[in-house]
């Protein structure tokens, strides 16, 4: 789990790049939901290092080899369509959201996790991202909808990935 802690710091990291990125290429009108994202992250990041020095875990490390695989995926996302990067942070917060709120309830050690993306408050943020996501994707060609099927795909594919990684597996 130290090991996931640690990671997840370094792709949260890019994670608030990339939802950056996202912002600046989205319509005006879903401005608020994405700004509301990326101050959470601020809090966020402070969350984790806070967490890691309550373990003596430290966050200067590298990232290894999954998590730099997620890192440039993210990075790979900048010249796609805004249905698409919509799509994307769309995928990734669902998957924070469902894993950690289908896990409950957990060993106490693991509730403030749990509590922090399986909360209602979280699962409403990635509702409207879905929102924004799906308005995105009814304006687009069929060739982006299929881009983001695609993308969700291979984020579901990096995050047990990620995961794998974090309990030991080759990663």
């Amino acid at each position: 789990f130290f090991t996931w802690l640690v990671q997840d710091y370094l792709f949260v990291v890019e994670f608030t790049r990339f939802s950056g990125r996202v912002l600046g290429a989205a319509p005006p009108h879903h401005f608020d939901v994405l700004l509301g994202g990326l101050a959470a992250l601020k809090d966020e990041l402070s969350w984790f290092r806070s967490e890691a020095s309550a373990r003596q875990l430290s966050l200067a490390v590298p990232p290894q080899t999954t998590c730099q695989r997620y890192e440039a995926f993210m990075r790979s996302q900048n010249e796609r369509p805004y249905a698409v990067q919509a799509t994307v942070l769309w995928a990734i917060e669902r998957a924070y959201n469902e894993g950690w709120r289908n896990a409950m309830p957990v060993a106490e050690v693991y509730e403030p996790f749990a509590n922090r993306w399986g909360n209602a408050e979280f699962t409403q943020y990635v509702h409207m991202l879905a929102s924004q996501a799906d308005e995105a994707l009814e304006q687009s060609a069929e060739v982006v909808r299929q881009e983001a099927e695609q993308a969700v795909l291979e984020v579901a594919e990096l995050e047990k990935a990620f995961w794998d990684m974090a309990f030991g597996e080759k990663g």
